[in-house]
């Protein structure tokens, strides 16, 4: 069976892509997106793919809106985002509060979702004070945002604003966490933070008509992780955290990551993204 596909090509599923990995049964058509959170918005509002790549808090408010696919517990990609907040210079998180704060892309892009978390958990903001303006719409269309996110004015620039929250480059802009990474990387070592950013989803009508679906693209995708992670050019990233842990710097299944999940979704409910706040276990196949 052939099974459109869409995930970006990195060196943690290099080995799906160029063919050395298959699934048991299956072949995965792969397309080509760029950028990849465009998949995330066509799969949202087209269904367009079989097996997606998709932001987890995008596939978040997805369910919550009854979109109809389901997670894979395989976590693409990874981040610390403790640097994800700047401003024209570091200082006090809680001086956010009350002030008009930027928001790259829409208010429910995941790392955005994780450094107000950390703002929130680890800081003290009070989130609700700040309004959050956003760049663009959410992937999901039926979102509504909460009253204090705006969008972003025509003609208006998100370093306008006292402080921005994503991937926003510029000469002027600096963490506003004056020890980020220190501050990161105490939060891996000390409470295992380490963030999920990107998972993959599948068609419920596929994985309704071929029960054995889902393990057989989990063992692809940890068979291509395991050739990615015996070579010799991971990732800084990557090697950093195996480093800090001593273990898998890129575990995947639900017991795995599930304290982690949980922090996301906890972000997500407090942060006014999701209407009711699901269980770890609802959202991924076999569970």
């Amino acid at each position: 069976m052939r099974l459109k596909t869409v995930i970006r090509t990195t060196p943690l599923v290099e080995a799906l892509k160029d063919g050395r990995v298959e699934p048991r049964g299956y072949a995965l058509e792969f397309e080509e997106v760029q950028p990849i959170t465009r998949a995330f918005r066509i799969m949202s509002r087209e269904l367009a793919y079989d097996v997606c790549e998709m932001a987890a808090t995008t596939y978040l408010v997805a369910r919550d809106h009854g979109k109809p696919f389901t997670a894979l517990p395989v976590f693409l990609t990874r981040g610390l985002h403790h640097a994800a907040v700047k401003a024209r210079e570091s200082g006090d998180p809680k001086s956010l509060e009350g002030k008009r704060v930027g928001v790259n892309r829409g208010y429910t892009v995941t790392t955005g979702v994780w450094a107000r978390g950390i703002l929130a958990s680890e800081y003290g903001v009070d989130l609700d004070t700040i309004t959050w303006v956003r760049s663009d719409d959410e992937h999901v269309a039926e979102f509504v945002p909460p009253p204090n996110v705006e969008d972003l004015p025509e003609g208006a620039e998100l370093t306008d604003l006292p402080a921005v929250v994503g991937d926003v480059k510029s000469d002027e802009l600096v963490p506003l966490i004056a020890d980020a990474q220190a501050a990161a990387e105490r939060a891996l070592s000390e409470r295992g933070l380490w963030p999920v950013n990107h998972l993959v989803v599948v068609k419920d009508e596929l994985l309704a008509e071929h029960p054995g679906l889902p393990e057989a693209l989990l063992d692809a995708f940890e068979r291509a992780k395991q050739l990615y992670l015996e070579g010799v050019d991971l990732l800084p990233l990557h090697r950093r955290v195996q480093e800090l842990t001593g273990r898998d710097p890129l575990p995947n299944g639900v017991e795995a990551n599930r304290a982690v999940l949980e922090q996301l979704i906890d972000h997500a409910f407090a942060q006014r993204i999701l209407r009711r706040r699901p269980s770890v276990d609802e959202l991924f196949v076999n569970h």
